[in-house]
């Protein structure tokens, strides 16, 4: 009898033109441990292979003039032709500022998949006529901008291999860490009980686990609404009370039900 022939890891794929920054952090902690065990795989192409003449370069001037360079589509093209040669099940992405902001939710999507090939741009960008050719997929770390793609693709793969089951020692602090159910997390802290005349809060002390669930969700709601405002928008249509006045205020239900128990009592 055959025994079934073993999943592939999930794996990134990188086309970069310092294919000797990786794995750099990923080699690290948590992330290096399940490279070197095969829970995740890391392959990367050389932009430079595909470069033209006999300086290989890779890049020309902006058409319609302007500063900096541009990645050429007929460098960047046969590069993307070999990395889906050589994993053609593996979707495009183009780290981008201009791309969708990379999420709690994105990450864990894209660990779910059999994992992806990421483009490292340097200069001003890659021809537009290669993304749109492989059908790529722009994904942005933030609001600024890098020298190259190649931190943010890091960034990327730390996000999303961090949640691949067997990656984690303890999966279950998953649960408990922002954006897990969408609030920040909340305070963390350990021993000793008093350290500079600052103490540990009684609450987490008490061994009470219901105040102190209690206590940890005020806080992640509390420093949401403070630090997120957006993030609290989006938990508050789907938790808080609808009224407009109540997600206003930052009411919670529990602060609405004291309300109309009062109105009870009035009548």
């Amino acid at each position: 009898m055959n025994s079934p022939a073993p999943a592939a890891p999930w794996t990134a794929q990188i086309v970069t033109l310092f294919p000797e920054a990786f794995p750099g952090t990923l080699g690290l902690s948590l992330t290096g441990r399940a490279l070197a065990d095969g829970i995740w795989a890391l392959r990367t192409l050389q932009l430079r292979d595909f470069g033209l003449g006999r300086h290989r370069n890779v890049d020309d001037t902006p058409a319609g003039g302007g500063a900096g360079l541009v990645i050429r589509p007929d460098v960047l093209g046969p590069a993307l032709q070999a990395a889906k040669a050589a994993a053609p099940e593996l979707p495009v992405v183009y780290l981008s500022p201009r791309g969708r902001p990379l999420t709690q939710a994105l990450a864990r999507e894209l660990a779910q998949g059999p994992g992806v090939t990421l483009i490292c741009g340097r200069f001003e960008g890659v021809d537009q006529r290669v993304l749109d050719a492989h059908d790529v997929t722009e994904i942005s770390i933030g609001d600024y901008v890098l020298t190259g793609g190649e931190i943010a693709a890091q960034v990327l793969i730390d996000a999303t291999v961090r949640l691949i089951p067997r990656v984690l020692g303890n999966q279950d602090s998953l649960a408990e860490e922002s954006f897990a159910h969408g609030l920040l997390e909340h305070p963390q802290y350990t021993k000793p009980a008093e350290w500079e005349g600052r103490r540990v809060p009684d609450v987490l002390l008490s061994g009470n686990h219901a105040a102190i669930s209690r206590w940890r969700d005020e806080q992640a709601e509390s420093l949401t609404k403070q630090r997120r405002p957006d993030l609290w928008r989006a938990y508050a249509g789907r938790h808080v009370d609808p009224d407009p006045r109540t997600q206003l205020s930052g009411a919670s239900d529990q602060s609405r039900n004291h309300r109309e128990h009062d109105k009870d009592e009035m009548r």
